[in-house]
This record gives C-alpha cells, sequence and structure tokens, in this order.
C-alpha cells in the first residue's frame, strides 16, 4: 500500500528546509523582498520593452517596404521604368519581367555578386529565399499580391506586388536590411543588462540602509529593555522623535514599565504593611501565652486564654483578607450566576444576629446581576461591617435599580469621611483614625476588598458626600431577568 500521508510531510520537511536559507533578521528580509520584487518587475519589464521594440522596428520597415514598392507599381503602370532606381529609405527594390529576368534595380543590388532573387512563385532552388503568405495592408493596390520573405544570407524582409504597365506584367520586390533593427536591439539590451543590475544594487543599497536606520530605534528600546530588571524599573527607553510606529512602540513601552513599577511598589509596600500587621497580633499573642507560662496561676488562664483566641481569630480575619485579596490581584476566574440581590443581600443581613446597631434596609426588587454570591455577599458584609464601626445609632442599606445599574448604597451617622479622604480610604492598610481602628479590630483592607469586588463584576464603588456620617455607593451593571 502507497503511505499517502508522507507526502505532505516530505513537502513541509522540504519547505522547512528552503526557509533556513532565507534571512533571519528583518533589515535582511526586507532588503531581500524589494530587491526580488524590483528584479522580477525590471526584468518583465526589459523582456516586454525589448519585444514591444522588435514588434515596431519590424513593422517599421514592412511598412517602408510597402511604401516603396507601392511607389514602384504606380511608376511601372503609367510608363516604362529605368534600369537603375532611385534608392529611396535604405529600402532595395528589384523588378522582374514575366520571363523571371530583372528589369530594373536600386544601385546596391546593381553591384552585388548576386543577381535578385526571382518571383516567389517561380522556384528557382539555387537561390536561398523561403516566401510565405503576408498580411493584408491597405496600402498596396487591390488585387495584387502581397508577400513576404526572408532572404537566409542577409535576413531581409521582402514585400512583393505585381503590376501590369508598358513594360508587361511585372513583379515588383522591396527589402528592408535589419542591420538597423539589430543594432537597436543590441544597444537596447546592452542598456538593460548594465542599468537593470544597477537599479536592482542601488534599490538593495537603498532598502538596506533605510530599514536598518527605521529600526535602529527599535535595537536601542531592545536593548534597554535587556538591561531592565525588577531592582531598577524605574529606567525607561528612548522615545524617537520620529512619531511613528516604533515611537508608539517606545510610548507603549514606556507605559507598561511604569504600570510594572506601581505594580511593584504596592507589592512592596503591600508585603510590608501586611508585615507591619500579622507581627502586631503575634507579638501580642506571644506576650499573652508568655505571661502565662511565667504565672502559673489557674485563676488568670481564663481571661489570658479569651484574650489569646481574640488575638488568633483577628490572625485568622487578616490571612483569610490577605488571601481575597491575592485571588483578586491574580484575577482568577470564578463561577458566576443570575442573582437577585435582594433575595441575597436580604439572607445575609438576616445572618448578622450580634451587630452593634439594628441595620435599617430598604432593598428593591428586580436587582438582577451576574455574579458570584459569595463575593458579592462580602461586598455588603465589608461596608456593612465599616458603617458598624463608625455609627453612633444608625445604619443604613439602599439597593435600588436606576439606568441599567444596581445600586447599593450603606450609610451610617457617625463622623463621616473628609473630602480629602473620600478616595484614600479605599487604599489597602489605611485607617483615618489608625488608634480606633486598631481598637476595634479592623486592619484597614475591609474598604479595598470592597472596591476590588465591585470591579471584578464590572461595577464601581465610591464614597460620596452625605448630610451626616459616611455614604458608600456600590454601582453594579443590572442583568436582565431571567426569562
Amino acid at each position: 500500500m502507497v503511505d499517502r500521508p508522507r507526502r505532505p510531510r516530505r513537502l513541509r520537511h522540504r519547505l522547512h528546509s528552503l526557509r533556513r536559507f532565507l534571512p533571519r533578521s528583518v533589515r535582511a528580509r526586507a532588503t531581500f523582498a524589494a530587491t526580488a520584487v524590483v528584479t522580477l518587475a525590471l526584468g518583465a519589464s526589459s523582456f516586454a520593452l525589448l519585444a514591444v521594440l522588435h514588434t515596431n522596428l519590424v513593422r517599421a520597415a514592412r511598412n517602408a517596404a510597402i511604401e516603396q514598392a507601392g511607389k514602384v507599381v504606380e511608376s511601372a503602370s503609367r510608363g516604362h521604368l529605368p534600369s537603375v532606381l532611385a534608392p529611396r529609405g535604405g529600402v532595395s527594390v528589384w523588378v522582374l519581367g514575366s520571363d523571371g529576368n530583372p528589369v530594373a534595380a536600386t544601385p546596391d543590388l546593381l553591384a552585388r555578386p548576386y543577381a535578385p532573387p526571382p518571383a516567389p512563385n517561380v522556384p528557382t532552388p539555387n537561390v536561398p529565399f523561403k516566401a510565405v503568405p503576408g498580411p493584408d495592408d491597405d496600402r498596396h493596390p487591390p488585387g495584387d499580391q502581397l508577400l513576404v520573405g526572408v532572404i537566409s544570407d542577409r535576413r531581409l524582409p521582402v514585400i512583393s506586388l505585381s503590376v501590369t504597365g508598358p513594360d508587361g506584367p511585372l513583379t515588383v520586390h522591396a527589402a528592408v536590411s535589419l542591420r538597423d533593427l539589430d543594432a537597436a536591439q543590441d544597444t537596447t539590451s546592452t542598456a538593460l543588462a548594465v542599468g537593470v543590475p544597477a537599479l536592482v544594487l542601488l534599490v538593495a543599497a537603498v532598502t538596506w540602509g533605510v530599514t536598518g536606520r527605521a529600526l535602529r530605534p527599535v535595537e536601542a528600546i531592545r536593548a534597554e529593555v535587556a538591561e531592565i530588571t525588577d531592582r531598577d524599573l524605574h529606567r525607561r527607553v528612548p522615545v524617537p522623535p520620529t512619531g511613528d510606529e516604533v515611537a508608539r512602540l517606545a510610548v507603549t513601552v514606556n507605559a507598561t514599565l511604569d504600570r510594572l513599577e506601581d505594580a511593584g511598589l504596592r507589592q512592596r509596600r503591600f508585603i510590608a504593611d501586611a508585615s507591619h500587621e500579622l507581627r502586631s497580633p503575634i507579638a501580642v499573642l506571644r506576650t499573652q501565652l508568655e505571661v502565662a507560662l511565667a504565672h502559673p496561676d489557674p485563676e488568670l488562664w481564663p481571661e489570658l486564654l479569651a484574650d489569646a483566641v481574640e488575638d488568633t481569630v483577628r490572625l485568622q480575619d487578616l490571612a483569610a483578607d490577605l488571601l481575597l485579596l491575592a485571588r483578586l490581584d491574580a484575577a482568577d476566574p470564578v463561577a458566576v450566576e443570575l442573582l437577585d440581590l435582594a433575595d441575597v443581600f436580604t439572607g445575609a443581613l438576616a445572618a448578622r444576629t450580634a451587630d452593634r446597631i439594628p441595620v435599617a434596609a430598604r432593598l428593591a426588587d428586580d436587582a438582577w446581576v451576574l455574579g458570584n454570591r459569595t463575593w458579592l455577599t462580602r461586598l455588603l458584609t465589608n461596608l456593612v461591617d465599616n458603617a458598624q464601626r463608625y455609627a453612633a445609632s444608625r445604619v443604613e442599606v439602599r439597593l435600588a435599580v436606576q439606568q441599567g445599574l444596581v445600586v447599593l448604597e450603606v450609610g451610617d451617622d457617625g463622623p463621616g469621611i473628609p473630602a480629602a479622604d473620600r478616595e484614600r480610604v479605599f487604599e489597602r492598610f489605611t485607617r483615618l483614625d489608625d488608634a480606633r481602628s486598631r481598637e476595634l479590630g479592623g486592619a484597614g483592607l475591609g474598604l479595598a476588598i470592597a472596591r476590588d469586588l465591585a470591579g471584578h463584576h464590572g461595577g464601581t464603588l465610591a464614597a460620596e458626600p452625605a448630610r451626616t456620617g459616611a455614604r458608600l455607593v456600590a454601582r453594579l451593571p443590572r442583568a436582565d431577568p431571567p426569562g
């Protein structure tokens, strides 16, 4: 059996082998492509030019022969022809009688050692002449025979016309030498043979130089990026003043380096803040355990254990927040579903039985969103926990649908958020009142996590002005209800 699948594999292998001989760099490939295209174009144009030139020269010589033969025919039809015809335009003319003998000829033929050829219809084996029927031409007399022949030793196109005059039936032959045609073709071929390679080399040199100059900034960008490490993200690539695609590439690379530098700074700051937050409860927990070991009094153990449990819970909550932030930063995909936030938030608020201040909720119906139930519940929980920390006597939750958005508002009657800090409160490990926040158990991550959760669902979270206290507003895109 014939193994047919091997043919495509062999063909691909051959193509792969040929690719190894192609230039590797962009500069070389561009030069090779431009040179190949110009070579093909000039080569085809040169052959076409030579063909058109040959056709035009042959047509011009043939027309000159026809014109001179027509003039002799016109003279023969009116009177006797002289034995020597006046030469005109380099055309050789000879006239044969009905018996095949010469009657008249131009001086250039009379000086030849051989006799002019006879009429084509008279067989003469000793004369190397071959005649074939030629195309019709409007300039010879109607009814006459137009024949085109070539004398093999001189390459003379021959025009033959017949006429009847005072000298009887005559046959007029006219021929034009192709020496001028050959000379013109030789000159043109020589010029093309010299000019085309020179032009191809010029195109290759210009393409090589222009491409190298255009790619020089790219090489500078590559060299600079190759030297940038995680310790010197402040470095930037040079931007050429050309305003072209390379300049835009440099601007984009610098913008990417800006983002990487900002991400690196945030990561280092986050690690430092997380280490600081973890160090405090760990130090307190260690102190409590050391006190318990140093004073083995059973009466003090319940209080020490209660404090240790409280610090352990704080560590547990902080670790959970850090893990959630890491997952949000990694943008890991989570399962989403079509949810009615009124039902989700009703269940979440009903589970809050240990709040310091009761939560007043007004939840609108048909607040459908496409999201993750756990994360949306965590969004509401963080906003309500923040309000519970600072509220004096009132915490309100409102859910409404406005202009294609689901709007969640959480307000309280606490001290509020100053206008200058309404954006800063969403930064990680940020506390407007550091001492009070530590006392209440906050690590400054609740609002940061809430904003990341809103952003993960395609929404926003902002602190907006309020008459009293703080007012946090989350806007999420509304989804079409089921059915």
